[in-house]
């Protein structure tokens, strides 16, 4: 976690808490880091961290949109701010369709 918070630093994010969801409290059997935090204004955030060999296609981009409205459900309130970071090669399409999503992606391959 403590690489992660880093990271998040480095692009200017600071939460005044964060905490790590499962997967598997989502119901869901994906490898991949989720964290649900609280900004300095209050907001809650969703942060998605993926790390795979493979490409970051369209079909992903719904696993995550569902993911993000099960956060918002185990957490019982509304997620304002959107953030992934993928570092996969990623599709233009999924990268456009996170954007229209209102997600603020990071692409390192």
């Amino acid at each position: 976690m403590k690489t992660q918070v880093q990271y998040l630093q480095q692009k200017n994010i600071i939460f005044k808490s964060l905490r790590e969801i499962t997967p598997k409290e989502l119901e869901s059997r994906k490898k991949i880091l989720m964290y649900v935090g609280v900004d300095l204004k209050g907001y809650y955030a969703f942060v998605v961290f993926i790390r795979k060999s493979s490409r970051f296609i369209i079909k992903d981009v719904e696993d995550i949109m569902s993911l993000h409205l099960k956060a918002e459900k185990y957490i019982d309130s509304k997620i304002k701010k959107l953030y992934i970071s993928i570092d996969a090669p990623l599709c233009s399409k999924a990268h456009v369709a996170l954007v229209d999503g209102g997600w603020r992606v990071w692409h390192d391959e």
